[in-house]
């Protein structure tokens, strides 16, 4: 896919210094830029690169005054960094524009589809599944019967959607997610096994949710498994059965959340962190990596520490903690006297 430096011009609302005929077809760094590949240059600390780069465009602040030769055309803009920002977000939409059905997959011939769907290879679509306009499945991926996707929402390959789950719009789900795996239901009978307690519910994701590759989502036992409006997840996350996240929470990698347990809204959570079962965390909190959450969790807290406390608390303490065997020395010498 190739950009001349006019229509990239166009698109930003800049002027063009140098050549508008000349073409990119890839993005780079500043001070790695190469014959065919478009920069920026925003933060003055790597102004010097300007004047070596061999990118083909770079694009400018409208300040900018070159002081010696360049061999780059310019594109002046009002903002470099936002307007590369945008450059990038309009390269990825074309990247991902695809259309039509590919073979070879299944598709139920009771699912209905909007305009502008893509479906990849090898992919495999149930009875009574509704899809809505412009959403892209890309290869390799299952979807179950009774599903529910919204408009303008990504799967890439490898995701599974299992039956009776809903997403909503203008969602990102990335390879290897599962939504809807049985949760983890079990109940000890008199001989001391388990026996597998039936997972009826379902996963709700609602608009704008991300969600990472590798991540899983259990279904309810009974009742919907929620995530709810502009939640970001990102990869090799576990979400159990009956847990509710609320709005524009963000979690980092490798966390883990256990049955039952509902986290308000706002909130961040940093990697590997482990929440237990059947509590609530309130709105507003922040939890610091690593962390292990037993307790409920009121608004607005900042917690760390396994288990956790709180964040002025853990720090005062840690002084101590690392000084611990100073501290023991002086206090055996007390004893002594």
């Amino acid at each position: 896919m190739k950009f001349t430096a006019l229509q990239i011009a166009e698109i930003l609302g800049g002027d063009i210094i140098g050549n508008p005929d000349v073409e990119v077809s890839k993005l780079s760094k500043i001070e790695e830029g190469t014959e065919g590949s478009l920069t920026f240059l925003a933060n003055p600390k790597y102004k010097s690169y300007i004047y070596s780069t061999k990118a083909s465009i770079t694009i400018v602040n409208k300040t900018f005054e070159a002081e010696h030769a360049i061999t780059t055309t310019l594109i002046k803009v009002e903002d470099a960094y936002k307007s590369f920002s945008k450059l990038l977000e309009y390269y990825n939409q074309a990247k991902l524009n695809k259309f039509g059905i590919e073979q070879p997959s299944h598709i139920s011939k009771s699912t209905t589809y909007g305009e502008g769907v893509y479906i990849g290879a090898f992919t495999y679509i149930g009875d009574n599944v509704t899809i809505g306009d412009n959403v892209k499945i890309f290869p390799n991926c299952y979807i179950g019967d009774n599903v529910k996707i919204g408009d303008n929402t990504i799967l890439f390959s490898g995701v599974k959607v299992y039956f009776d789950c809903v997403i909503g719009n203008n969602c990102v789900i990335n390879s290897g997610v599962i939504i809807g795996a049985d949760g983890f239901g079990f109940a000890p009978n008199e001989n001391g096994e388990y026996s597998k307690v039936p997972q009826t519910g379902n996963v709700i994701l609602e608009d704008f949710v991300d969600i990472g590759a590798a991540t899983t989502i259990d279904r309810a036992t009974l009742g919907s498994t929620i995530i709810r409006k502009g939640v970001k997840l990102d990869n090799q996350i576990q979400v159990a059965h009956n847990v509710e996240i609320g709005k524009n929470t963000v979690i980092a990698a490798q966390t883990g959340i256990a049955g039952s347990t509902k986290i308000g809204e706002n909130c961040i959570i940093g990697g590997q962190v482990g929440i237990a079962g059947h509590i609530i965390i309130g709105n507003n909190v922040k939890i610091q990596a690593q962390s292990g959450i037993g307790r409920n969790v009121k608004d607005d807290e900042m917690l760390q520490g396994s288990p956790a406390f709180g964040y002025a608390d853990y720090n005062k303490s840690y002084v101590y903690f690392k000084n611990l065997p100073k501290i023991m020395k002086e206090i055996n010498k007390i004893d002594k006297k």
